[in-house]
């Protein structure tokens, strides 16, 4: 039950200055921060793809009050997709944008969240690559799937998530799915109320198999979100049972959760792709990780009261 909990403290400004000001917070958030600079996460990214690894990057940072914030998204990610180009690392690191990241939540925000993504996409495109809009709350996801929709005409390889503890989310799996997109399935990481989102993990999980066999039986092109080993299975035998070669679906993980399985997959043929973050508001991302897993939360106490 410490989950909502966490989804709750996530919004606490009071919770934040605690949380940040704690002796052992930077050596947790470096479990899952990859660096605060696209000087810092260069390395890992050149390091992650030397072990066969493909990467989808993302600048944190998505509580933003002002346009000018937005502007500030986009710009960063323009750099990080410089860099990359630099690096000849296109087709091994795509991008995850949050649209309130990129202005969604402020007035007029659809239409500033659209204009600031778009350069981003073309960017991403320019070399090699692509970007996948990260689902947040369900208030928002109208908003995204039309912003998704709209970016598709002219890049059409836009990927989008779906969470499967949404109970909208099987219709939305299926649209998505005879689109021919890809799409990026996850259990769900924000406290969503009974009315419309599934409360009991079992349930969840039953509801997560059901969407990607929709994905899988599909068109599009499955991205499996997870690090449970059950569902890394289900989805490994939906797969076989669909027909798809080794390179019509992945997998997706944290950086710094599994790392060992990561490289396991990718050694047996698997497309592997690990979800790195980075950039300096690293707050909000932190405790979503934190409310996930009952482990990181204790992997975190520990390390206050071992440097208090």
């Amino acid at each position: 039950m410490l989950g909502p909990v966490i989804l709750a403290a996530s919004r606490s400004d009071k919770m934040r200055r605690f949380v940040s000001a704690a002796p052992g917070t930077k050596q947790v958030v470096a479990r899952f921060i990859a660096g605060e600079t696209v000087d810092e996460v260069v390395p890992i990214v050149q390091d992650l793809a030397d072990k066969g690894l493909e990467l989808t990057l993302d600048v944190v940072g998505e509580d933003i009050t002002t346009r000018e914030q937005s502007y500030a998204a986009r710009d960063a990610y323009l750099e990080l997709i410089g860099r990359l180009k630099e690096l000849e690392l296109g087709e091994r690191a795509e991008m995850s944008v949050k649209l309130s990241m990129f202005g969604q939540s402020l007035e007029g925000g659809h239409e500033l969240a659209l204009a600031n993504v778009r350069p981003v996409v073309e960017a991403a495109a320019a070399i090699g690559t692509t970007v996948t809009l990260d689902a947040e709350d369900h208030t928002t996801l109208d908003s995204m799937f039309a912003i998704h929709e709209e970016l598709r005409k002219d890049f059409p390889q836009t990927g989008c998530v779906i969470q499967a503890y949404l109970y909208r989310t099987e219709d939305d799996a299926r649209r998505l799915a005879a689109a021919g997109s890809r799409v990026r399935i996850v259990k769900g990481a924000y406290k969503e109320p009974a009315e419309v989102a599934i409360q009991d993990k079992a349930e969840i999980d039953k509801a997560y198999v059901r969407i990607l066999k929709i994905l899988m039986d599909g068109e599009g092109y499955p991205m499996i979100g997870s690090h449970d080993p059950r569902l890394i299975s289900i989805g490994q035998e939906l797969a076989r049972r669909a027909g798809r070669k080794l390179d019509e679906y992945e997998f997706q993980m944290l950086y710094g959760i599994r790392s060992e399985e990561h490289i396991r997959l990718a050694a047996e043929g698997h497309r592997m792709r690990v979800y790195t973050a980075y950039g300096t508001d690293w707050y909000g991302y932190f405790m979503r990780r934190l409310a996930e897993k009952p482990a990181n939360l204790l992997f975190f106490a520990r390390s206050i009261l071992t440097k208090g």
